[in-house]
């Protein structure tokens, strides 16, 4: 695990400093006349031994990324544009200007041209905004060109691929070239955050890299489906026949919710009715892969459920040129899980529709699970403007999984909020992440913790008869299965699912958190206030879930459509995002890096503060042991919620709801027409 530390807010009180993390390599460890750079490599790489040699003359592509131009300057203007209180608010700059003000210099990127032709290492493409610049050539010719030797590991049964030394360039370029990708086979990766009846889904990771514009050769997924019995709305049927539980029978999980469900728990049913359901507005999603099934599964889902189909160009899929690390790899073994990011696909799209029926919905593919991948989808957003609203339902565990890319990232959340482009990402659905780091210390994932993006966190939902708002809290839900006509003890059990939240240990606290974090929450590692997440929520409890239908593989070996529900804060994402479709609609123009006006908000109608519990403290649900029928037996579980752990909700700003969930029409209204 890398040193952490807290990268300085900007004087000038900008959203967050552009720096590298005290984790990198200082460039007085390089060689006289080089200087240390980041590189995109596992953590592992710097723990383990080589266990054999790569081909000198096997041929690799690597990504060289560029500082940019005036960062104090940037800072100083993203905070400008986003907050109500300035002159400035919203009044956004083209792609064209931002090139000409912020992006990496025209010399910058020909003195990097000048190294890669002086070792053999041939130019390919640059994106407009010159965050990087891609090259190709031999094994013998990187390393030469970066000083490092590359060299083979074994992990998890795999043999990888990666620099056995600190990556370097000459001084010339010390400031320039921020951190290379690419050397290693096998980069740090991110995981999809929706969680199927309260269990993290994980499925068979094999991969490949194929053409994107071929046929899938991942399969649909393996099927899933709920068993019976379940409740319409939260609470509906009664566990008739089961043990008590806190004094009560417990009633049934939810069989899932419903688009009119949740657009009438969060208040939105008469501003879609009246047409403000998201029309004119784009919001991206970024996942890795392409569900096959894609636009069949969401429209036949929106018009079973009573919503319209999408309609002439509403939906389209922006791919990359191949896609990695896909469904059978002999290499490089299970890294991504390719079905697993269509189910993440399909949750992401139809839960965007659900609430904003009208919005325009750009899925933006990442080539793999691969950080750099997802950063380069990530950057052709901003880039080429392709929305103003960009869901992410993907995370690291911690925050040091990738400081390498970090200021590569940086550049790409400033460039959005100067744009008019607001990033949303799941803050992840493991808590405090402890029972799942490598060191099993409390955690938060990145780039959800990044200041100069909004962190959504989850909750559990009650809908009542009527499709009202029934009321939430945190969710943090345990796990207690029934033996022998008993619920097991302890009642509340194990964890089964809890929304991500916490205290940085990377990033101070951004200017727009002060006076609403309380600093019990931010002082928690240090005497300096920190970032903390999440800064707003939105359901994400799988057992008070989402009904959606996809495509899946069966076991007989049929595949067909079958609806199922599913949670987590890649549910919580999405739905946040489509509600400020509706909001960027109501308003006329985009929010953009939304933060500062969010928080201006906190303590008003304009949002639900959860606290507390529902009106029952438990359901039950019975599960399929095979996941799909009743031939392998049946399993009965209790699920309780709002269990506290490191981080619950309470009056006010908590780390697992951040301000609140939106309020209906009053969010609307109020955050459409700040100004």
């Amino acid at each position: 695990m890398r040193q952490q530390h807290l990268i300085a807010t900007a004087a000038v009180g900008a959203a967050v400093a552009l720096c590298v993390p005290f984790g990198a390599t200082a460039a007085s460890a390089a060689p006289s006349g080089r200087a240390a750079i980041s590189d995109s490599q596992p953590d592992w790489v710097q723990h383990s031994a080589p266990t054999g040699t790569v081909d000198q003359n096997q041929q690799l592509s690597v990504k060289l990324y560029l500082a940019g131009q005036n960062q104090a300057g940037l800072a100083a203007a993203a905070r400008a544009v986003s907050d109500p209180a300035s002159p400035q608010y919203r009044h956004y700059l083209s792609p064209e200007q931002y090139r000409a003000q912020y992006a990496p210099s025209d010399n910058s990127l020909a003195a990097v041209r000048q190294f890669l032709a002086a070792n053999n290492l041939h130019a390919g493409a640059v994106p407009d905004n010159r965050l990087y610049i891609s090259a190709t050539g031999s094994v013998a010719d990187v390393q030469k060109a970066f000083g490092t030797s590359v060299r083979q590991y074994q992990k998890d049964g795999q043999t990888i691929r990666a620099a056995a030394t600190q990556t370097t360039v000459p001084a010339s370029l010390s400031g320039v070239v921020t951190a290379v990708s690419g050397i290693a086979s096998v980069g740090n990766t991110m995981k999809n955050d929706h969680t199927v009846e309260g269990g993290t889904t994980t499925q068979p990771q094999r991969a490949a890299t194929r053409s994107a514009k071929a046929s899938p050769d991942a399969p649909p997924p393996p099927a899933f489906v709920p068993a019976p019995p379940c409740s319409d709305y939260f609470a509906q049927k009664p566990g008739t026949g089961l043990p008590t539980a806190y004094g009560q029978v417990p009633p049934y999980v939810t069989c899932g919710y419903t688009p009119a469900q949740l657009q009438g728990a969060y208040g939105l049913t008469r501003s879609v009715q009246h047409g403000f359901d998201g029309r004119g507005v784009t919001v991206a999603i970024v996942d890795a892969y392409a569900a096959p099934t894609i636009l069949a599964d969401a429209n036949k889902y929106a018009t079973d459920h009573g919503q319209p189909a999408f309609h002439g160009n509403q939906f389209k899929q922006t791919l990359p040129p191949s896609f990695s690390y896909g469904y059978d790899d002999k290499v490089n073994g299970d890294q991504c899980g390719e079905q697993g990011w269509y189910g993440e696909e399909t949750l992401d799209v139809e839960a965007v529709h659900a609430v904003a029926p009208g919005a325009n919905v750009n899925f933006v593919a990442s080539a793999s699970c691969n950080d750099s991948d997802f950063l380069d989808a990530l950057n052709k957003i901003v880039d080429k403007k392709l929305a103003n609203i960009v869901s992410n339902s993907w995370s690291s565990i911690g925050e040091n999984e990738d400081p390498d890319l970090l200021q590569a990232y940086q550049q790409v959340f400033f460039q959005g909020a100067l744009q008019g482009v607001g990033f949303y990402f799941s803050t992840g659905d493991d808590g405090d992440d402890s029972t799942v780091s490598d060191d099993h210390q409390p955690e938060i994932n990145f780039p959800a913790s990044d200041p100069l993006v909004t962190a959504v966190g989850g909750t559990s939902l009650a809908v009542t008869k009527s499709n009202g708002y029934g009321g939430e809290t945190g969710w943090s839900t345990f796990s207690t299965t029934l033996t022998n006509g008993q619920w097991a003890t302890p009642l509340a059990g194990t964890i089964s699912g809890a929304a991500g939240g916490g205290t940085s240990k990377v990033f101070t606290q951004p200017w727009y958190q002060q006076g609403v974090v309380p600093g019990s929450i931010s002082k928690k590692y240090s005497s300096t206030p920190a970032r903390t997440i999440p800064d707003i929520a939105a359901v994400a409890d799988a057992n008070t879930g989402f009904r959606v239908g996809e495509t899946q593989t069966f076991l007989d070996g049929s595949v067909k459509y079958a609806e199922y529900r599913i949670g987590g804060t890649s549910l919580s994402a999405p739905l946040t995002a489509g509600i400020m479709a509706l909001a960027d609609q109501v308003s006329g123009r985009p929010h953009g890096f939304v933060n500062p006006a969010l928080y201006k908000l906190a303590g008003t109608g304009a949002l639900h503060d959860v606290r507390g519990n529902l009106s029952i403290p438990a359901v039950a649900r019975v599960n399929y042991n095979n996941s799909v029928d009743a031939s392998a037996g049946t399993s009965t579980v209790l699920r309780t919620f709002n269990v506290k752990t490191s981080i619950w909700v309470r009056s006010g700003y908590d780390d697992v709801t951040g301000v609140g969930t939106p309020n209906g029409e009053a969010f609307l209204a109020t955050l459409g027409f700040q100004h």
